[in-house]
């Protein structure tokens, strides 16, 4: 490094020099200094104005998309879904769990049970309860409006028991069809069959 570089006298000559006139060309002191502060303060301004226009026409934007947005979820979400084949009739899918209750076997009957634990958690969802299960959905039901709670809640424990024991469960046609009763009433009940 030269001497100048080290030298402080030197850097504070420069800022001197700077201020009075010699970085922006006007030689004239402070006045000139002033006035080339002043014209980028304009200029500062105006991209100001400018950048505030902008971001109040993306607000808008924004704002107005949301609610464009938020309107149509309301129509899809207000919108019930009538499985195609429901209308007139049973539901495809709990005919699907009678034929595997009518099967003969203890598979098919858990097979059955657990089908029919899934349509129950379609339902609830449905129905506008939340929870990451059929429990936690059914916990937060209210008796006044689900008066087929309680069978809910007995077809969902022996689904419940299927699921933990597995094959080792010993399900008998009886029960079967008692679990499938009671998701029956339910279905019956919400006008899903």
């Amino acid at each position: 490094m030269s001497t100048e570089q080290l030298n402080v006298e030197y850097w504070f000559r420069l800022l001197y020099n700077c201020l009075h006139g010699a970085c922006y060309g006007t030689p004239g002191g402070f006045d000139g200094l002033a006035a080339w502060l002043a014209h980028l303060w304009i200029w500062i301004t105006v991209i100001g104005y400018i950048l505030a226009v902008i971001g109040l026409f993306v607000i808008i934007y924004a704002t107005v998309r949301l609610f464009e947005l938020r309107k149509r979820e309301e129509e899809f979400y207000e919108t019930v879904i009538v499985p195609p084949g429901a209308e007139g009739g049973t539901h495809p899918r709990w005919e699907h769990i009678q034929s595997l209750l009518e099967g003969g076997t203890p598979s098919e009957w858990r097979e059955a049970i657990i089908e029919a634990d899934i349509m129950l958690d379609d339902l609830l969802t449905r129905q506008g309860y939340t929870g990451d299960g059929v429990g936690e959905k059914l916990k937060s039901a209210d008796p006044e409006r689900f008066h087929t709670l309680n069978d809910a809640w007995e077809a969902h424990k022996v689904r419940n028991q299927i699921a933990h024991e597995g094959s080792t469960f010993a399900i008998s046609e009886t029960l079967a069809r008692r679990a499938l009763a009671r998701f029956e009433s339910v279905f019956r009940e919400f006008k899903v069959i």
